[in-house]
């Protein structure tokens, strides 16, 4: 990649990355009311993705496998036991994946 290209590259994402920051701000005002189906997508969106994210951590999970998914199944648990206990989306992210992580290189 040329030096020229590079720039370019960067600018471009320089600038989708104002836009998603920015753009909300102009479309949607102060003072007048935010849509409905925006006000939705604030609510179910964070689940789905949350839901996306489970999907793809356990899509190639091996039950019949050498440890039989016991690392991820214990780790699902720990992320559960965490959010229900502290209400935290990221502790709760940050300890499942500690557990996985240890239980993966120390113990299966």
């Amino acid at each position: 990649m040329t030096l020229m290209q590079k720039i370019i590259t960067i600018a471009i994402c320089a600038f989708g990355t104002m836009a998603t920051r920015f753009l909300p701000f102009l479309i949607f005002r102060e003072g007048k009311p935010t849509p409905k189906y925006i006000q939705y997508l604030g609510k179910a969106l964070p689940a789905a993705i949350f839901g996306m994210l489970v999907v793809y951590c356990l899509k190639n999970v091996d039950i019949l496998g050498g440890s039989h998914g016991l690392p991820e199944l214990i780790a699902i648990i720990v992320t559960v036991a965490l959010h229900l206990w502290k209400r935290q989306m990221l502790i709760s992210i940050a300890g499942g994946t500690v557990c996985y992580m240890l239980l993966v290189q120390l113990a299966f």
